[in-house]
């Protein structure tokens, strides 16, 4: 399994996720699998709230859409919502995760043990801090490619 996922963006970042395996399995083979077939290539951080969180990962921009794949079982783990964490964005339903993911701007506690963690930004979070901020974004931020390594 690769140990880090890079997002190159549209504002000419690279942001480097080390991936973790060890507290979400099935979220990373998933984010995995979407990023090597080219998934997120292209899709926009349809949400992004300043001092809060950026979130992308829908084909259609708008928060309502995913991947074919099914939805996943939640993997919540002990792992603090702190600025730099990626986690899955999910609707209601805790086993409603499969493709919309966030990073975090700053401190989110609140979410914690209620949110997958799967991954921690270790490069690149000038890049994140830089996207359109909006809900959704008057001129949203791209993901251009996403792969691991």
């Amino acid at each position: 399994m690769a140990d880090t996922l890079t997002l190159t963006l549209d504002n000419g970042g690279d942001v480097v996720i080390k991936l973790r395996p060890d507290l979400a399995p099935g979220h990373v083979a998933r984010i995995s699998e979407l990023a090597d077939e080219g998934f997120y290539d292209g899709v926009i951080f349809h949400r992004v709230i300043d001092g809060f969180m950026a979130q992308g990962g829908d084909p259609t921009g708008t928060g309502m859409g995913g991947s074919k794949l099914p939805d996943l079982a939640a993997e919540f783990n002990r792992e603090p919502h702190v600025r730099g964490v990626c986690s899955m964005a999910r609707a209601q339903n805790p086993n409603s995760a499969n493709s919309q993911f966030f990073i975090c701007f700053d401190d989110a506690r609140f979410l914690d043990g209620q949110y997958t963690v799967w991954g921690e930004v270790t490069s690149g979070m000038e890049h994140v801090d830089a996207l359109p901020k909006g809900e959704p974004p008057a001129n949203p931020g791209k993901i251009v490619t996403a792969r691991t390594s």
